[in-house]
């Protein structure tokens, strides 16, 4: 799945390091392990358990992206603040609150879709962006994103 995208991004022009809003991609995604609390991630800030961040290989550090877990149609927004995940197979790795949101903690690994939903912390699509309000903390939302 990664190869498809990076070929589509080759082609399509944009860089690696570009967001495009819209972008969905699916795939296997694990969570930090809780040991990892207070470590400094690729963006210089410390990982924080609570926190709806996430690691993903080529998104710009400070995409909002929306996570859903295929299994269940839980979703949730985090923001790229780290360069990963690092285990074979998968597209992104969440902090924990966001692996709880998704109700992944119990199997560690759930098939998700991924859709870019912002960058630089600010959300792309007006319609997207009443969904979503801005403040200090971004709530998961519970329903099911379209056009997966």
């Amino acid at each position: 799945m990664s190869l498809i995208v990076t070929i589509m991004l080759f082609f399509g022009g944009m860089k690696s390091t570009e967001a495009q809003s819209g972008l969905i991609q699916k795939g296997k995604a694990s969570f930090y392990s809780k040991r990892f609390h207070g470590k400094k991630t690729t963006s210089g800030e410390r990982y924080q358990n609570d926190k709806l961040t996430a690691a993903h290989s080529t998104l710009p550090m400070n995409t909002l992206v929306e996570v859903t877990n295929l299994a269940n149609n839980q979703s949730v927004v985090v923001r790229i603040n780290d360069r990963g995940p690092h285990g074979k197979g998968r597209i992104i790795d969440l902090a924990y609150s966001a692996a709880k949101t998704l109700g992944m903690v119990k199997s560690g690994i759930a098939n998700v879709a991924i859709r870019v939903v912002g960058v630089n912390r600010k959300l792309v699509d007006p319609a997207t962006a009443a969904l979503f309000p801005l403040n200090n903390s971004l709530e998961p939302r519970l329903s099911p994103i379209d056009n997966i």
